[in-house]
């Protein structure tokens, strides 16, 4: 099935292929939980969180590397993700 004809992903499942990408590549984990303010515990206190999810949607929304790997790896099409993002920070 084509990308664009895909369901958009709600948020629970992005984060958690957010915080798995992340848990591969551990530089790029801790470079998340310095710009979070994380320790390892409050990291695994976290999971799960509607923060911790808003936060990691966040982090790889304003980092394109991270982004485009994520998708890349995922078959998540960037735009599909950015759809995620707008829908966490609308607006009303």
């Amino acid at each position: 099935m084509p990308r664009s004809e895909r369901a958009e992903p709600s948020v629970a499942p992005l984060a958690e292929a957010c915080l798995g990408y992340l848990a591969e590549n551990p530089e790029e984990l801790l470079a998340f939980m310095q710009h979070a303010g994380l320790d390892p515990d409050t990291l695994r206190r976290s999971v799960g969180s509607p923060a911790l999810q808003s936060g990691l949607i966040d982090y790889f929304a304003s980092n394109e590397p991270i982004l485009l790997a994520l998708c890349a790896n995922s078959g998540l099409s960037p735009d599909q993700f950015m759809r995620v993002w707008h829908r966490l920070n609308a607006t009303e």
